[in-house]
């Protein structure tokens, strides 16, 4: 039996939701059969892969140095399989900017931006600005669960909302705000699994509403015709593939009351906890969590080498392994 290692908690500021999610994995993956043990990811995470054999690496990390391919990499260095997409694409998805730039090549729809990287003096703001107008959506470069964005009306809260979001990262992107419906699409290994809409009770989907129960409420299927929801599962997918993604992603849009869907990002980390949204996309899918997680360990593989996956001969910790991992077949939702 392949000893799985749920790698959880990390030195992002979305360290508390990773130790949730990481937790809760556990428990499915231990319900299932396999031999899941946690491990907690901090500085010396590289020591204590060492010295902790594992077979086969489940992420449930969020964040910087989870989700921007570094532990990724590390992961490819020490021959051990793990979940989610590789290095590349993980790092591509984090960056908006980089992402933005993939999607305007591949023909995705993304609302209009200009990023600004360092510190700008008014005057080199409002020129920076120029005609683009308001509101807008302010977002550091690199970080995830909404931390650091917010909504700016005016040159006065643009500047206010620069600075905090340079609190997080050097790099910024200021966003067109478009109003509509927020649209969440979830794909694990290929499969599109649906759609479902969040109307959050505050401004935005911010982190406080990601995060704490009872700060948004779920529509599944999202409630747009039927025609309309099949072009937003497709245009998440092809989301999901201009990064070059695979596993399990969630991808954000906005939809409008006109004939206009946005793409916003392509999570490639998901959320694993209670109030996160691919557990309740998969729900409406009929898939359990137990499952879900149980196919998204099925998916884990090393990208540089061939594609080694579950089932296939990999080394790990200086062991030759055989890898084992029952998959349990998922209901599936028809696309």
């Amino acid at each position: 039996m392949a000893r799985v290692g749920v790698l959880l908690g990390g030195i992002s500021a979305e360290r508390e939701v990773s130790l949730r999610s990481g937790e809760a994995i556990v428990q499915a993956l231990r319900s299932r059969g396999h031999d899941a043990i946690p491990i907690a990811v901090d500085r010396d995470v590289d020591l204590v892969l060492r010295r902790t054999p594992i077979d086969v690496a489940f992420l449930a990390l969020h964040g910087r140095y989870g989700e921007d391919g570094c532990i990724q990499g590390l992961l490819e260095w020490l021959g051990i399989p793990y979940t989610g997409s590789g290095v590349m694409a993980s790092a591509l998805a984090m960056d908006k900017l980089k992402a933005k730039e993939l999607f305007r090549l591949h023909n995705v729809p993304t609302p209009p931006y200009y990023d600004i990287t360092g510190d700008l003096s008014n005057s080199e703001l409002e020129e920076r600005h120029g005609s683009f107008g308001f509101p807008v959506m302010v977002k550091p470069r690199r970080e995830g669960s909404s931390i650091g964005v917010a909504r700016a009306n005016d040159m006065g809260e643009l500047r206010v909302a620069i600075d905090n979001a340079l609190r997080h990262d050097d790099g910024v992107l200021v966003e067109r705000f478009v109003k509509g419906k927020e649209v969440h699409v979830g794909i694990v290994d290929g499969r599109v699994l649906g759609a479902i809409e969040i109307v959050p009770r505050r401004p935005f989907f911010d982190y406080q509403a990601k995060t704490q129960k009872g700060m948004a409420e779920y529509f599944f299927p999202a409630r747009l015709a039927p025609t309309r929801y099949q072009g937003v599962l497709r245009l998440a997918e092809r989301a999901h593939h201009a990064l070059g993604c695979s596993g399990a992603t969630r991808v954000n849009l906005l939809v409008t009351e006109g004939e206009n869907e946005y793409v916003l990002e392509v999570n490639t980390l998901p959320g694993m906890t209670p109030t996160s949204l691919l557990p309740k996309i998969a729900a409406g899918a009929g898939i359990d969590f137990a499952t879900l997680c149980d196919d998204m360990l099925s998916s884990a593989r090393l990208h540089n080498m061939s594609g080694a996956r579950l089932g296939s001969t990999a080394t790990s910790s200086g062991i030759t392994t055989t890898l084992a991992a029952s998959a349990h077949p998922a209901n599936r939702i028809a696309v």
